[in-house]
C-alpha cells in the first residue's frame, strides 16, 4: 500500500520524503484534512507513466499483442543467437 504523509509534515521533512521516494518508494500520497489531495512522485516513475498514457505507447502495445497472437514472434536464439 501506498505512504501517506501529512502535508504539514511534507512541509516540515520534505528531504527527507524526496530521499524516501528517491530511494524507496515510487511515490507518496499527500493528504490535508484527512483526504487524500496530491502525490510527490519519482521522476522515473513519473516519465513512465506518461509514456504509457500516449497514444504511441498505447498504439505500439496494441501492435506487439496482435503480432504474439497471430504467432509473428522470434525465439531467445534468434533474436541473441551464442552470445
Amino acid at each position: 500500500m501506498a505512504k501517506v504523509v501529512k502535508a504539514a509534515a511534507l512541509r516540515n521533512h520534505l528531504a527527507d520524503a524526496l530521499k524516501e521516494v528517491e530511494s524507496r518508494e515510487k511515490f507518496l500520497l499527500i493528504s490535508r484534512n484527512e483526504e487524500i489531495v496530491s502525490a510527490l512522485v519519482d521522476i522515473d516513475f513519473f516519465e513512465d507513466l506518461l509514456a504509457r498514457n500516449g497514444r504511441d505507447y498505447v498504439k505500439s502495445v496494441r501492435e506487439a499483442r496482435k503480432q504474439y497472437e497471430r504467432g509473428d514472434v522470434f525465439s531467445h536464439a534468434e533474436v541473441f543467437g551464442k552470445l
